[in-house]
């Protein structure tokens, strides 16, 4: 028999060919085969499609002008626009219904950043605008609220407890076409580094995932929710089979904060640590060829008075074993303020438990008008530890932008981070203030999400 079918045909073709030459080829299948029930995921998916929703989000954005038409002379002789000028976006996602008694809908923080109106539709078709109760952006998490009675809510399961192997679904609204069930298993657990949010544990998945499933349901097949989908790599702009999706456990110790504070408050231990390659676990006589190792300990912080050291390695967090920076950071940062925790640490052949208590972030800021003239209206401040990732540079970052300054018309915003400046990399504020001191001119090296540029200043 030919298998040169493609798609469906092809499926049917081989199911057909099990079934015996008895079968009637265009005959629809059997209910069992043998008395056995033919498998299917229709039971499971009855119960938890309710709960995932369509989002459309509905906003606005500034258009990014010329430097001509932000020159004061131009606007007042050819009546350019003084203020910049505004456009409406629409995003489209999805959501999960986690809390059937409150409304509560756990949904991706990039599906309804910034919006102004968030509109939420229900699988039998009712539409209701929701409530924003608070975003993440470094978690990629936001938490929405809808007056709606009859909800359907999805159980939370363990995310700890998935494993390389085990099949999921994922649900949600891919490209605005409606609900679409797509199914898969986990390919990979744990996966950081990938730039793609500040705080990374992603489970990757082969189950499609494409644009518009954001916020959408990754279940597994007992119908419970195991994460929330957020990314895909696409390097041709398609689904290649590679998707991300948030552990739940991270994103509901996330929501519970942003139904609680509106907002995440993160702390910070005081360190800065990178991976420990095969050659520095050789160096500090460590048989180890994953983990993280201490490079930094800032003065009076958690990690120095917890007596942390540069060089020791990071073995555990609250008995839980670490294989990369990223590990570290991400349990840090999805501690509350004022949490105790347990650093096992490996120095000088020994073993050892440190104590200690999360602290909140200390900034210390800087006024631009106080570096350069063309900076007045800018403060910025020493890169926070939750910003710190090992894939990405050290820099300064541009803490906040006053509106029609100096600063804002030289193309400067908020959570911009300051790389270099004159071409010399920046770590911290005395570094910034030694580059550009004694000079006029001043060329910064801008990071603005997964881009970058020069501004010349003079």
């Amino acid at each position: 028999m030919s298998y040169r079918a493609a798609g469906p045909i092809r499926i049917f073709l081989f199911i057909a060919s099990l079934l015996g030459p008895s079968a009637p080829l265009l005959a629809s299948l059997p209910a069992s085969v043998d008395g056995q029930p033919l498998p299917t995921l229709a039971p499971m998916l009855a119960h938890t499609t309710p709960a995932v929703v369509n989002i459309a989000a509905l906003g606005h954005t500034e258009v990014r002008q010329s430097p001509l038409l932000m020159d004061p002379f131009f606007q007042h002789f050819f009546n350019a626009p003084r203020k910049p000028q505004r456009r409406e976006t629409q995003s489209l996602g999805s959501g999960v219904i986690v809390d059937a008694d409150k409304g509560y809908i756990l949904t991706n923080n990039h599906v309804v950043e910034q919006a102004d109106k968030i509109s939420v539709m229900l699988r039998d078709g009712r539409r209701f605008d929701a409530r924003l109760l608070g975003t993440d952006k470094e978690s990629d998490i936001a938490v929405i609220q809808i007056p709606a009675q009859g909800l359907t809510a999805l159980p939370l399961a363990d995310s700890e407890a998935l494993q390389v192997g085990d099949f999921v679904v994922a649900i949600g609204n891919p490209f605005g076409l409606g609900q679409t069930v797509t199914s898969g298993i986990v390919s990979a657990l744990g996966r950081t580094d990938l730039g793609i949010e500040g705080y990374e544990d992603f489970i990757q998945t082969d189950a499609s995932i494409n644009p518009g499933n954001s916020g959408g349901a990754l279940v597994n097949l007992r119908g419970e929710l195991v994460g929330i989908n957020t990314a895909i790599l696409a390097p041709g702009g398609g689904n290649v089979g590679i998707g991300f999706a948030i552990p739940i456990n991270m994103a509901n110790s996330v929501m519970q904060q942003l139904i609680e504070h509106g907002a995440v408050e993160r702390g910070q231990l005081g360190i800065t640590a990178q991976d420990l390659t095969p050659e520095l676990a050789g160096a500090f006589g460590i048989e180890r060829d994953r983990g993280t190792v201490i490079s930094r300990v800032e003065p009076d912080s958690p990690a120095e008075r917890g007596q942390l050291k540069v060089g020791d390695v990071i073995l555990k967090v609250d008995g839980k074993p670490v294989r990369s920076s990223g590990e570290v950071r991400n349990r840090v940062g999805l501690l509350r303020v004022g949490s105790r925790v347990n650093m096992t640490i490996w120095r000088d052949g020994q073993t050892l438990t440190r104590s200690l208590v999360i602290e909140p972030t200390r900034l210390e800021e800087l006024a631009g008008k106080s570096l350069h003239y063309q900076l007045e209206g800018a403060t910025f401040s020493n890169l926070p530890e939750s910003l710190q990732r090992p894939d990405r540079a050290s820099g300064v970052l541009v803490s906040a932008v006053e509106p029609d300054t100096p600063a804002w018309r030289a193309s400067l915003r908020k959570n911009d981070i300051i790389l270099s400046a004159n071409r010399m990399p920046l770590r911290t504020l005395d570094d910034f203030k030694q580059a550009v001191q004694g000079n006029r001119k001043l060329l910064i090296n801008v990071q603005r999400g997964d881009g970058a540029m020069f501004i010349l200043l003079q």
